[in-house]
């Protein structure tokens, strides 16, 4: 599993965030809202420090990971992170 960030997510991050090297930004399973995996559970985002990283990927300095306890969520999928312009905000895909 890995996770992808396109320009122009990083650009949100940077923007939205203020995200700067040192940063750490955890994707983690909430209860409530749905995903194409679990009926009830959603995908959300926080500047968190790592307690138990189960993957990782670090773009300019900045770490995005998913902690091995939310590991479950994402059904051995890759999570691919990108921008929905009409929106503003964060989208997220889970590929193979």
């Amino acid at each position: 599993m890995n996770i992808a960030l396109t320009d122009e997510a990083l650009q949100w991050f940077k923007q939205e965030m203020e995200v700067e090297p040192g940063d750490t930004i955890r994707f983690y399973a909430r209860y409530g809202g749905s995903s194409p995996f679990h009926e009830g559970f959603s995908l959300g985002m926080t500047r968190e420090e790592p307690i138990a990283i189960g993957v990782q990927t670090e773009i300019d300095g900045v770490i995005y990971y998913i902690d091995e306890k939310d590991l479950w969520f994402f059904n051995d999928h890759n999570l691919h992170v990108d921008v929905d312009t009409s929106k503003d905000e964060l989208q997220y895909d889970y590929r193979t």
